[in-house]
Formats: structure tokens, sequence, C-alpha cells
């Protein structure tokens, strides 16, 4: 029997195996439960094989899975493969998978087409469940008819799949995104989100424990600029104050009921917009909203949908009075983008301390250090911080407004 040698290694899914021999890398294990678990597994795929540090190829083989798993773009395809034990029809359909780029999807009958064997969906489905070089075979990326996950053999199931196709910026179910979903549907999978920001963190775990189910409602966006507008107004204002002003701004014109249009608050004098409660703050940042908006300088909510988060964060705050917390706020309850973290929110920061037991507030950059563990589902956490506060508030006797 060939000699092999494995490591493990950490990656941000969990800590990782990999295992060589002469002629490449022999297999890939995704996290069990523990590291005991995970080198247990790997020992029992491969009887005899000695732990040892991994040599220049397989370091690089490694690195690149690491960074691909952060959401770094990588190419894995020609890492050497040892397919020696590998059935040929199973090496075949691992060629045409690890052709797969990441962030983008296949159905299993897509591969069986590739091989010219249209008929042997079943077959592929068969052999990706064999696979033993996961990621680097990425049978993540192939999916069931219709965008349906279909099953997944490692740790974890269909959940990990998820987390595998979220880290990647690819959607179950939809064409590829790098963000969410928007329109009031999420762009990932909420149980697969808690899942994962679960096991990535204890003091979360609890946390989770404690307040339930994700119930995070998105609202809808038929513009942003509509979703600007909005959110300029209620800057610093309670909810209640907040949406009287904005009430009596949309009354201001005709058919009210369709909301603000740049055209209408251009032409609308500034007597009658201070009248209706808006500040001279509010006032220009709302003129100049309408001015880019109708230069163009506004992306359309369908641009926005194709946008990753910073690009979107960039281009917004451009606007008079729109900030980076307003964006993130956008991105989260709008557009409902997996990934976002406002470590400069009052309300995430005091969560976060009396979640994490600590007297005084999280700095912004001990924040971020923290959340890298959450990723790729930081909103998720994001909400379960909030959620923390109104703990807090409801033990004191009262109950927080939800975020």
């Amino acid at each position: 029997m060939t000699a092999h040698e494995f490591t493990l290694f950490d990656t941000p899914v969990g800590r990782c195996g990999i295992a060589w021999g002469g002629r490449g890398i022999v297999g890939v294990q995704l996290p069990e439960a523990g590291e005991g678990e995970t080198r247990a597994r790997m020992l029992e795929r491969f009887p005899g094989a000695r732990e040892a540090p991994p040599p220049p190829d397989v370091r690089r083989a490694l690195d690149g899975i690491a960074a691909l798993l952060r959401g770094e773009a990588g190419d894995l395809s020609a890492v050497a493969l040892d397919m020696e034990r590998v059935p040929p029809f199973h090496r075949r359909v691992y060629e045409v998978a690890r052709a797969i780029p990441p962030g983008e999807t296949r159905s299993y009958g897509d591969v069986a087409a590739r091989l010219g064997a249209p008929g042997a969906a079943r077959a592929v489905g068969q052999a990706l469940g064999r696979n033993p070089f996961a990621i680097l075979v990425p049978c993540h990326r192939v999916l069931a008819a219709g965008g349906k996950v279909g099953g997944f053999t490692a740790n974890g199931g269909v959940s990990t799949k998820l987390r595998l196709l979220a880290l990647e910026g690819a959607r179950a179910g939809a064409a590829p995104s790098p963000g969410g979903g928007g329109d009031g549907a999420f762009g990932f999978d909420p149980d697969a989100a808690v899942a994962h920001v679960r096991a990535s963190d204890a003091a979360l775990a609890r946390l989770i424990d404690a307040v339930g189910p994700f119930r995070m409602e998105l609202k809808n966006t038929p513009s942003v600029f509509g979703a600007l507008a909005e959110a300029i107004v209620y800057q610093q204002l309670t909810g209640k104050a907040a949406a009287t002003i904005f009430a009596r701004v949309c009354a201001l014109f005709p058919r009210a009921h369709e909301g603000l249009t740049p055209e209408r608050l251009l032409r609308a004098g500034d007597e009658q917009l201070r009248g209706a409660g808006l500040s001279r703050a509010k006032l220009l940042a709302l003129r100049d909203l309408a001015e880019k908006a109708r230069a163009g300088e506004l992306p359309t909510i369908e641009e926005v949908h194709r946008m990753d988060d910073e690009a979107i964060v960039e281009r917004l705050t451009k606007v008079r009075g729109i900030g980076r917390w307003t964006v993130e706020m956008l991105l989260i309850f709008r557009l409902g983008r997996p990934d976002v973290l406002p470590v400069g929110d009052y309300g995430v920061r005091n969560g976060f301390a009396l979640a994490f037991r600590k007297r005084e507030l999280p700095t912004p950059k001990a924040l971020e250090a923290r959340g890298a563990r959450w990723r790729p589902y930081r909103t998720v956490a994001s909400w379960y911080l909030w959620r923390a506060v109104d703990l807090s508030k409801q033990g004191a006797g009262g109950a927080g407004a939800a975020p």
C-alpha cells in the first residue's frame, strides 16, 4: 500500500484535513464535530498515514483552500490529485466539476451532458457523493434540478453545502450573486446561517438559545432613491417622529401612495419641505440625493443587486448626508445581504458587551476581529446582538424596539 501523510489546517469553516502521497493529494476532509474527530476520520480514510508537515506543493494547496473559504478569488484546478484508485467515470465527473468557477453552480444534469451522457445525472450524483477531494473537486457547486441543494455527504450535510456556496458568493435556487436577495427575500438560507454562527462562537450560541428563531424581516425596496430618501428623514429621530415627518413630505405631492420621486422633490419649494418638518440639513441632503438620481449617478435597484457590498457603500456615500452606517442598514434590512457587520452601530456594540459580559463597549476594531469568525453570516450575528439589547430591556421591565 502506498505510504500517505496528512496534516490538519485551519479554515473559516473549521479545521480541515489533507492527505498526500507521491503522486499528489489523495484526499481532503472537511471538519467533523471537533479536531479529534477530524483526525480520527483522516486515519480511518487513510490507515497507516503519518501526520507530518506539508511539503511546498501541498502547502500551496491548503493555503488556496483556506483563501477560497475566506471568499477570496482563487483557482485550485491545477492542484495535482492522485486519482489512481478513482474509477474512470468518477474521474471524468471530477474533471468537469473542477472546471466550475467559484460563485457559479451547475446541475447534475449539466455535468452529465458535458460528459456526453445526458441520462447519467443520477450516476453523476453518486460519483460526487463519493468525492474524496472536497473543495479541490468542488462538488458543493453541483445542485439538483431547479437549483435545489440536493445531498451533501460532509459533516453538516446540506447546511455545510449552503455555507460553502455562501462563502463563494453563490446561491442555491438562483443565479449567482455577490450579495443577497432583496425585494423581501433573503439571498441566503437563514437556518444554515444560524447554524454556522452558533457553531462558530459559544457566546453567540447562548444568545441564540435565549432569543430563539431568526425572525428578521426585510422591507421591500422599489428604488434606491426611495430607500435613501426615507433613511435621510429617519436619521437621528425616533421611529414614530420620523414616520410622521416622512408621511407629511409624501403628502405634499399628488398620488402620495406612489412614493417620492426625484422630480417631485426637486419641484417642491424649500418652505413646503421645511413646513413638513425637515431640518435644513435633511433638506439639503434630499436635494443632493434627488439631483444625483436625476443625473443618473444613483444605481438602479437592478444594478445594486449585481454589486458587492463595498461597491454599494462607496457609490452611495457620495450622497450628502449618507454615511456608511446608513448604507449598512440598507444592505441588511432592504437588500438582505448575508455578511454585514455595522461595527459603528451603538446597538450592535452594546449587544456585544451584554452577550460577552463586557463592562465596556468594544471598539469597532475589536468587534471586527471577533466578527471574523461569524463570516459569511455576520448579518445574522448582528441581528442577534440587537436582540441582546432587547432582552436586557425586557429584564429591566421594558421592551426594546427591533431594528
